[in-house]
């Protein structure tokens, strides 16, 4: 009977461990993904002036432009805001639920984001490629222990964080709030990465959050097959 209780507790370890593993993979690729989204936004914002992946921030200021009557200024905001709706669908249907969603949508990431950067010269063109590829993105990790988690925004990530910080001082545990501050870490990063990018590089710096991309697929697509399992449970695949 001990030995058989031995066996259990050690089999429940190992799993313990297994999680705990997978757990660490998934916050460094959601770390990872946040910064390259932040790279893209600060790019896109100080060469178009406009954000890339902040949709509240487009939303308010189409509204000011509108309230103002310089709709030609609006007009590129609400089309961010109806291409980042589509993004997002394509996104989903590009993950699909096979394994390896993470590996295509990163991909198609990667693709979009180089496309932005070949047709810059046409700004709005350029633009609206990347906010595309930001709502695409939203598509590789949805969630992380069963934690939401957003990636081109965090806002959410921030609201979270801040209420389990005040469960836990209320003595109310509930595991895991404080993974909620990952995507912050990382697009805060990402934001000051691409910022310098495109103050030496202009509109070449997209190359970099291009690459970036194809280097997060790519890694993606090597993980160990029981890893990327696990991953691809995080991200619904």
């Amino acid at each position: 009977m001990r030995q058989a209780e031995e066996t259990g507790m050690r089999a429940r370890q190992a799993r313990r461990r297994v999680e705990r593993h997978r757990l660490r993979v998934a916050l460094v690729f959601v770390a990872a993904v946040s910064a390259l989204a932040g790279m893209t936004d600060a790019i896109g914002l100080m060469i178009a002036g406009n954000f890339v992946s902040f949709m509240s921030g487009n939303t308010t200021r189409a509204g000011v432009a509108l309230a103002e009557g310089r709709f030609g200024a609006a007009m590129p905001m609400l089309l961010a805001v109806a291409v980042f709706v589509a993004g997002n669908a394509l996104g989903v249907l590009v993950a699909g639920r096979g394994r390896r969603a993470f590996t295509r949508v990163l991909g198609l990431v990667a693709l979009l984001v180089a496309g932005a950067a070949l047709v810059f010269a046409w700004p709005l063109a350029g633009f609206l490629l990347a906010v595309l590829a930001m709502a695409v993105l939203n598509a590789a990790v949805e969630q992380v222990a069963g934690l939401p988690i957003g990636l081109t925004y965090v806002t959410g990530a921030l609201s979270r964080f801040g209420k389990g910080l005040g469960r836990r001082l209320r003595g109310e545990a509930r595991p895991g709030w404080e993974i909620q501050i990952v995507p912050w870490c990382g697009m805060a990063a990402g934001a000051v990465a691409g910022a310098g990018l495109a103050i030496h590089w202009g509109t070449g710096a997209l190359w970099v959050p291009a690459g970036c991309a194809a280097a997060l697929a790519l890694a993606g697509l090597v993980l160990p097959r029981r890893t990327a399992r696990g991953l691809s449970r995080a991200v619904g695949g």
